[in-house]
């Protein structure tokens, strides 16, 4: 199975060929490289050499943008929803359009469960599914282990109008924050996780996703409560299957549901073909 996020106006995945991605974020069109683009001397479009904007990687490791004729942020859309897009040192954008799909999908038993709902969104980065849950009415704890991310992810808030949205923001360590709620007794509806394939917490904790993942799942599970609707885990670790994430949340999560996985994809302009963009394990109620 594919979770395509193809209803994205203002982003679009135009090409890719040769290791790398030609887009456009809004008016802004870059070029940045993606190890599952493999195949060769496909390039179709004519803005491949009218980019505004172009990463290349280094040798010794790394990389840099080599053009550079971006502004240094601006705004686009997704429905009602608005995003700074800020690119960094690091080929990222602040955000991942992919994760649209996962998006409209808890949105919409956000909106269909008729009551409040506690949303924890876990790495939640610059807060793409934090905005997207609140807009859909959630009550949403944002966590992750960067000040500095978690600042872009009120900036978002704030762009959707969501200011006064019930969104609480902590900066800690995923698990640390998990054993609290757990201690706390502490219960939500959905759980979003989409952690990274390595780093590192606020006090130079390690993590690498491989050994890590089984326990943070098993955690969080019991987090959920007893009308939960959700539970989301995304990954971008190329070793780590789908059909492994959901055999993770088979193995953690004891309720009647539904559990279904695949890759998360974007579709591509001048091609018949949907990009691999990374994977998603759901769980979700029944109900």
């Amino acid at each position: 199975m594919i979770f395509k996020a193809d209803k994205w106006r203002d982003y679009e995945l135009i090409d890719c060929s040769d290791g790398e991605r030609l887009e456009r974020w809004g008016k802004v069109v870059m070029i940045r490289p993606d190890p599952q683009i493999i195949w060769q001397n496909r390039r179709e479009s004519r803005l491949w050499s009218k980019a505004d904007g172009v990463y290349k990687r280094s040798s010794a490791g790394g990389g840099s943008w080599v053009k550079n004729d971006m502004p240094d942020k601006w705004n686009i859309s997704y429905g009602d929803l608005k995003f700074n897009i800020h690119p960094m040192s690091f080929k990222h954008t602040g955000l991942f359009p992919e994760q649209a799909v996962n998006w409209d999908w808890f949105s919409a038993l956000i909106k269909g469960a008729d009551r409040p709902v506690s949303v924890l969104n876990l790495f939640a980065y610059t807060g793409g599914a934090t905005v997207a849950a609140a807009a859909a009415g959630a009550d949403v704890v944002h966590v992750d282990a960067a000040k500095g991310i978690v600042a872009q992810a009120k900036e978002n808030a704030a762009l959707s109008g969501l200011s006064d949205a019930h969104i609480r923001y902590i900066v800690d360590d995923c698990k640390k924050f998990v054993l609290r709620e757990i201690r706390r007794g502490n219960k939500y509806d959905g759980i979003i996780m989409d952690p990274p394939s390595y780093g590192r917490g606020p006090g130079g904790e390690t993590w690498k996703l491989e050994e890590c993942i089984d326990e943070l799942v098993g955690l969080s599970s019991q987090l959920l409560s007893d009308d939960a609707l959700f539970f989301l885990l995304n990954s971008y670790t190329t070793g780590l299957s789908a059909t492994a994430m959901e055999c993770l949340l088979k193995l953690n999560i004891k309720k009647n549901g539904v559990f279904e996985c695949g890759e998360v994809g974007l579709p591509v302009t001048e091609k018949n073909i949907t990009l691999p963009c990374g994977s998603a394990a759901r769980w979700y109620s029944k109900k």
